[in-house]
């Protein structure tokens, strides 16, 4: 039923959605997909929240770079350290999650796990961002979360597969996405079990474990899920893969990708961007049978706090 995506203009992309729905979970179509398999995963960045004008979780190690930095002076002459420090956004674009990951290793290596996630929780409740000067768990999109609803509704598993930290986004993915942090994938770094002081804990080790981005990303559904999802949403080339995974299998499948042309409301960015780079997923999305979501178009408000235009 139309109601059920409110927040959505009555264009392409809803009745995609709509009809999708419709076919696999019909008992009597021939398209129909038990419960069970009915699994549909989202990239984070870019997809649930935004991403400019940078990676939010990179926002988060940046300045954890800057205060230990003081006690890590060779990091003004090594990368991806010496970029952070200068903020040279484009040069650390470049180096991807990756960079990020090696960002990660360096400044939270040693931690616990609990306390790395109290850290991410202490930070996301008073960092704002920088030019919108709203908590990032503000800035999230609202169509996609009613669209997790409606999928969950219709006995759906949504999974979160982001090439971001597997632990920072699960410290809030219950709180504003509604899932679990068991369903979350992600990037990852060594992690060790050790009894210090009589207590057993997890400890980070300074080394990357996983990387959950581009071909990363059908292998860790693989290892965390072991479905291949029948939907999958993304923005970006690093979400391509997962697509290509989605759609290659049997049956009804629905890969959907969300186009960032609303300078007005969120930003206005694809092929240049420094974050959330949209080329050849943009370029090779109708020979997939990819669908696109145009920001501007296909949604009535982006953001939870804005008003809801009309048709």
């Amino acid at each position: 039923m139309s109601e059920d995506l409110s927040l959505w203009h009555d264009r392409p992309a809803k009745n995609a959605i709509l009809d999708f729905v419709k076919r696999v979970c019909n008992r009597k179509s021939t398209q129909f997909v038990p419960p069970s398999q009915r699994i549909a995963v989202f990239d984070n960045d870019g997809t649930l929240w935004s991403e400019q004008p940078f990676y939010f979780q990179g926002l988060f190690l940046f300045d954890r770079v800057r205060a230990l930095a003081p006690d890590n002076p060779e990091w003004k002459k090594t990368q991806p350290f010496q970029s952070v420090l200068e903020k040279d956004w484009p040069t650390l674009a470049g180096f991807g999650n990756k960079g990020l990951l090696e960002l990660a290793v360096a400044t939270h290596g040693g931690m616990t796990s609990s306390g790395f996630e109290q850290l991410a929780r202490d930070w996301l409740a008073t960092a704002r961002h920088p030019t919108l000067d709203r908590p990032f768990t503000e800035l999230i999109f609202d169509p996609m979360l009613q669209l997790m609803s409606y999928l969950r509704k219709n006995e759906f598993k949504t999974f979160i597969v982001s090439g971001g930290g597997i632990e920072f986004v699960r410290v809030f993915s219950e709180q504003i996405y509604g899932i679990p942090p068991e369903q979350v994938v992600g990037s990852s770094i060594v992690t060790r079990y050790e009894v210090i002081g009589g207590k057993p804990v997890l400890v980070r080790s300074p080394q990357l474990n996983f990387l959950d981005d581009n071909e990363g990303k059908p292998v860790g559904i693989q290892q965390h899920i072991g479905r291949r999802p029948i939907a999958a949403f993304g923005n970006s080339d690093g979400d391509l893969q997962m697509m290509e995974w989605t759609m290659a299998g049997d049956g009804a499948r629905l890969g959907m990708i969300i186009h960032h042309d609303d300078a007005e409301r969120e930003f206005a960015y694809d092929r240049m961007s420094a974050a959330g780079r949209a080329n050849r997923v943009l370029d090779e999305a109708s020979q997939r049978g990819l669908k696109l979501i145009s920001m501007k178009d296909d949604w009535r408000r982006v953001y939870p706090f804005e008003d809801q235009r009309v048709d």
